[in-house]
């Protein structure tokens, strides 16, 4: 299963028809998780029946796709599950009770709905009732590679830098490697991205702290053209104000305070959004090639089973935390291990910066404390020490699995996915099944 993405260059009335798609996709996953919340027994194919009795009382229900609608439904009862599944786990602190969606960025077709171009140029029609139409794809991928029957899904997206189309194509991702019979410990840390049981250090690039200067600006910048009602000087400047945004008088402003924002408001909005939008494609690019690294060279990655909810809660450290991604890269290990035919294991991290790899003797230290010095004569770096101690950890009955539990078959399903935190990666789901 992989995904091929292209930016759409569409005119405007194309992107004002999906962001309507969006807002209707948005409308409906709302709408299936009231009706679960006021009925009781619901499950999924109700909800995929409740979404034709939606597209009957709204028009602009009815204008999305049948099969988009079900994919919004979708949605919905995949976070009910995941909510089922942690209350049967005994999950600590709260479950994710499921939550109405206030901003989505995307809408999901399945095999209806859209239609490719014959012709040798990337373009894409819609044809449902949302008049999106023909709109060109531009990426280096040959989309017509692959036969339509083994696009399973597509979907609109929206970002800050604009609108795009993805492919999810079902085909083997299997990559054969020629085993290297190396297992690696991985410590993960913010002085080093993380260090491993070799003694190799991998920088952590901070791609937060070296943009924040100009997102501290672009933020600046943002709240100086921010316009408030209710902060104007006297009742004239409401007036003027209420008039120039909605054409209504200062009293009835008063009633309705919201201010309509101006062009240069949103131009710096979409100007700061852009520059998060780099930072987080760079923590991503980042990651996908580390992991790729990673698990290339060793046969067996054994990493910590960090709660990173929790760490993040340290005012002093949360921002590091955040920046250095440690979630996205484990995840990304995992996938690349599940690629390769490798084994990662998570295991404990408790005392494993603390006890000697030497002689066992734990020795408490201090977060400031970077060297590792026992009483036996070992002296180490205090992160290599640690990613010592979680190899031998893994390489012991101290860990468990972070790979798949195979079928009959042998072949991986999305409900066999074994994973420390109990939830199924986007990339396992539907694996096997020919589909999302």
């Amino acid at each position: 299963m992989i995904v091929l993405e292209y930016k759409i260059k569409a005119k405007q009335h194309q992107l004002t028809a999906i962001d309507q798609a969006i807002r209707t996709g948005q409308f409906v996953r709302n709408k299936a998780l009231r009706y679960w919340m006021d009925n009781k027994g619901v499950n999924k194919y109700d909800l995929n029946k409740y979404c034709r009795v939606l597209a009957k009382d709204f028009s602009f229900a009815d204008k999305l796709n049948s099969t988009a609608r079900q994919s919004s439904a979708e949605r919905a009862w995949s976070s009910i599950a995941r909510f089922f599944d942690n209350c049967k786990k005994n999950k600590p602190g709260k479950k994710g009770f499921p939550k109405f969606k206030k901003y989505s960025r995307s809408v999901e077709y399945k095999q209806s709905g859209w239609k490719l171009d014959k012709q040798t140029k990337k373009h894409i029609t819609f044809t449902d009732k949302n008049d999106i139409g023909r709109v060109k794809l531009v990426g280096s991928r040959d989309i017509y590679f692959y036969q339509p029957e083994q696009i399973k899904r597509v979907r609109l997206v929206r970002r800050a830098d604009g609108y795009y189309c993805q492919f999810c194509i079902s085909i083997e991702v299997k990559e054969d490697m020629e085993p290297t019979g190396r297992a690696i410990g991985l410590d993960m840390g913010l002085k080093y991205f993380y260090a491993d049981s070799f003694g190799h250090t991998e920088e952590n690039p901070r791609f937060y702290r070296k943009n924040e200067q100009r997102l501290n600006r672009l933020s600046r910048r943002l709240s100086r053209k921010y316009q408030n009602a209710n902060k104007a000087s006297d009742p004239g400047e409401v007036s003027s104000l209420s008039e120039r945004a909605s054409g209504k008088s200062g009293k009835q402003m008063s009633k309705n305070p919201k201010q309509r924002q101006s062009n240069n408001y949103h131009k710096s909005r979409v100007a700061r959004a852009k520059q998060h939008l780099k930072v987080s494609r760079q923590r991503k690019d980042h990651a996908v090639k580390l992991a790729r690294c990673v698990c290339a060279s060793n046969d067996c990655i054994v990493y910590e089973d960090l709660n990173v909810r929790n760490l993040v809660r340290n005012r002093k450290l949360s921002k590091s935390i955040s920046d250095a991604g440690w979630t996205q890269f484990r995840n990304w290990v995992e996938y690349m291990a599940w690629k390769f035919d490798k084994i990662t294991i998570a295991v404990p991290p408790h005392y494993t910066s603390q006890d000697c790899p030497a002689c066992g003797t734990r020795i408490k230290k201090a977060l400031s404390t970077r060297t590792h010095a026992c009483k036996c004569g070992y002296i180490e770096d205090r992160d290599i020490a640690a990613s010592i101690n979680i190899l031998k950890k893994g390489l012991s009955t101290g860990g468990h699995l972070g790979t798949y539990a195979s079928t009959a078959d042998g072949f991986p399903s999305a409900g066999n996915w074994r994973y420390a935190w109990g939830e199924t990666p986007s990339w396992a789901v539907g694996a096997g099944k020919g589909g999302f």
